[in-house]
Order: structure tokens, then sequence, then C-alpha cells
């Protein structure tokens, strides 16, 4: 298989959440260009309407959101069904914690499997209320009201838990700061700087001050990186050619994907970089050499959490042993991807085992065929798909379709590239 042409990946999701956020809670009309127009994203729109911010009907790739300012939400009469979206509910919460009246959160089977008392715990300790109607996932009602500043922190290195007591801090216009036990994505931050809120980072302290506003500002969303991770890996298992991805995301907190691919070979090169928005934006070029297995520090795993699918496809290619341990984290995502990824690759072929936080692949030449069970998981789709596109591979991916959660276009671009 060679790689060829070029293409531009649809637009990061977690920007994609955020700048519907803070368009809602801005005061006037926030423009929105290159929207990741995906099931997750809908969700975030469809959510906000529901609390009464003024978001077409229809998501586009670019529209208007008139927003009514950091109050201006109004208690929905309906539940606020996040559907597969994590950020959503966990942002959200945030945002409903400090809102004097009581919201119903609900999602789809997924969703309501993976846990909500992380984000809820630190809400809790500045004043909100949540009542879960079975363990600790959704359906869960936020009970909001005047909230106090915190110190928090956190026992899980998770931007989704940082960003929703930003976003109560800010909702409250009380003051609040953030511990975390390893560096996680930073949009949050961004984003409210570029907003003209006092957000102040050092090392894995993050301190929100007190503001009573959120200027508008247009947005104009950079491609995800962990949706063109999984084109740097093609590029990186093929015979020969070259790709190029343009206008992608390069922010720090989020390219540990790609350095970890191209530590096990791959060959990218970073053109046109500048800053668009508060986030750094380059084209990527790829191309392949000899891949390799890799260990991978623990450290780093927060940097590539979405990428580690794609990652131990790559390694089943990759001469030598990939391991990777600390991503306990992988567990309670769309699916548990540590099992997801390990029985896969098993099913294939392949010779991987399963860690508790974590796995070990030993990669080889030799063909992978059988069948691939998603468990509705966009991840686990596009992973397999990308190893399925390998010269010899004959791989069945069960449920094509979940890929709409972050990239309805998937598989038309897969075709495109890879000859």
């Amino acid at each position: 298989m060679r790689v060829d042409g070029s293409l531009r990946v649809p637009g990061d999701k977690s920007i994609s959440h955020r700048a519907l956020m803070f368009a809602a809670l801005g005061k006037g009309e926030s423009r929105v260009r290159g929207l990741l127009c995906s099931e997750d994203v809908k969700s975030t729109a469809g959510v906000l309407r529901a609390l009464g911010a003024t978001i077409p009907g229809v998501v586009a790739t670019e529209f208007t959101v008139r927003g009514g300012g950091l109050r201006g939400l109004r208690e929905s009469a309906t539940d606020l069904d996040c559907g597969n979206s994590g950020t959503t509910a966990r942002l959200m919460s945030g945002i409903l914690a400090a809102i004097p009246f009581d919201s119903r959160v609900t999602g789809d089977a997924s969703l309501s499997k993976r846990p909500m008392k992380r984000v809820a715990k630190p809400l809790e300790a500045m004043g909100a209320k949540f009542a879960f109607a079975t363990g600790d996932g959704l359906p869960m009602t936020v009970h909001g009201g005047l909230l106090t500043g915190t110190t928090w922190f956190s026992e899980t290195a998770s931007a989704q838990v940082k960003s929703a007591v930003l976003l109560a801090g800010l909702v409250a216009d009380v003051p609040v700061e953030v511990h975390e036990p390893a560096s996680t994505r930073d949009h949050t931050e961004r984003m409210l700087r570029a907003r003209g809120v006092d957000v102040r980072s050092d090392g894995n302290v993050v301190t929100l001050l007190p503001n009573a506003t959120l200027n508008t500002a247009d947005t104009d969303v950079p491609g995800d990186p962990s949706s063109a991770a999984f084109f740097v890996a093609l590029a990186a298992m093929s015979t020969g050619g070259s790709l190029v991805i343009d206008h992608v995301c390069v922010n720090s907190s989020r390219t540990g994907g790609f350095e970890m691919l191209a530590d096990m070979g791959a060959l990218i090169a970073y053109e046109d970089i500048h800053d668009d928005g508060g986030e750094p934006v380059a084209r990527l070029v790829v191309s392949a050499r000899q891949l390799r297995g890799i260990t991978i520090d623990p450290t780093m795993v927060p940097s590539l959490i979405d990428e580690l699918p794609i990652i131990a496809c790559v390694a089943s290619r990759a001469h030598g042993e990939t391991r990777v341990t600390g991503a306990a984290e992988l567990r309670v995502k769309e699916s548990d991807r540590i099992a997801a990824v390990v029985q896969n690759l098993k099913a294939i072929g392949a010779d991987a085992s399963e860690l508790p936080d974590g796995f070990v692949i030993h990669g080889s030449d030799r063909p992978l065929k059988g069948k691939v069970t998603t468990y509705g998981d966009h991840r686990i789709a596009m992973a397999f798909g990308v190893l399925g596109a390998v010269d010899g591979n004959e791989i069945e991916i069960d449920d094509r379709d979940c890929v709409s959660v972050s990239y309805p276009g998937f598989w038309s671009d897969l075709a495109r590239v890879a000859r």
C-alpha cells in the first residue's frame, strides 16, 4: 500500500465543543468556522439549544451563535441528552452547577456507563448537588445554585474535570484553582484567555480569577490531531509515497500521538506553523520508514489517550515489542479500549496481551485477517480500518457507521489516499 495526496481532517472535537459553549455564554454574536459536524458536537449544540441558546437547528461547518451572557441559559423543559459525548456531559455539568435550577442529564447506553462522579465531586465541593439514578453514571440530576471558590486536587489527570471546575468558576464568578497529577489538554484555558478571562497556568496548576464577563470571539476550528493521527499511522505503515494533512492543531498538549508515531518510525515534517485563535496550527507531511516497537512512558499517556488504539495497531506491524502502561483511563472511554484493542488484535492473528493499565504487543509482518468488534467505539473502528488498508491484511469491521461520532467522512478519505 502506498499513500498519496492531501486531505484536511475534520475540525478538532475538543475545540468544537468549547467553541459552541463559549459562544453561547458570550454576550452577542460569535461566528464559528470549521466546526466538526459530528454526532458528539451535535449533542453539545442540542443541549445548549434546550437551555435556550440561539444556535441554528442544523449544525454546519460555519454559522453564527448569538450568546445570552454567562447567566443567559434557562431551565430546560426536557432532559439534556448528551448522546455518546462525555465532553458534553462533563463540561456542561460545570456550567449547570453554577445556574440556580435543576437539570437532568442523560446519554446513550455507552455514555451512561462512564464515570461522572469524578466531575461531580469538585462541583459539590463548590456547593452544587448531584443525584445519580444508579451508580456512577448517567442519568444524573444537577442541582445548580450559588457556588463558592475552591482549590481542587484532582486524583486523575483529566482535562474534562479541570474544564468543568473552570467553567463553574467562570459562570459563578468565583476563584478556582485546579491541581493535576499531570498536565492535560489546555484548550479551555487558551480559549478563555482569548475571550478576556484571567486564567493562569503554572506547571500542573491552573487558576481562574473572577471575571464576571466572557467576550465574544470568532473561532476558526483547526483540524483534530486525534483524527489526523490515523492518517499519520497510515503513512507510517505504507510502502511508499507521502501524505499531506493540512491545517492541523499542533498544540503541545495534543501532539503526544505524533511524537510516539515518530519514535516508531513515521517521518513527520511540520510546515507553515502559525497561530490561529490562540492555537498553533501546521501542515503535516508524512512518509514511512522501518517501524520499531517502543515503550511509552506513563507520563506521556494523558497527551495521547485517544491515539493509543491506532498506536497499538501500528505496533502490530513494527519490529519488536511495544509496551504501554499508566493508561487505565482507556478502560472508561467509549469502550474498554484496553480490552477491545487486545481482543481484536488477537482475533485477527496479532500477538497482543492485556495489562491492568495497558498492553504489550509484539509486531510481525504476517498478514492479519478476521472480524473486528468495535463495541460502537469510533476510535476502534478507525484504528482497525487503517490496519485493514495495509497490504495483505483482510479485516472486517462490524460497525463502520460508528465513526460518525468524530469523523463522518473517514472511510471516503481513507479510500482516496490509500493506493
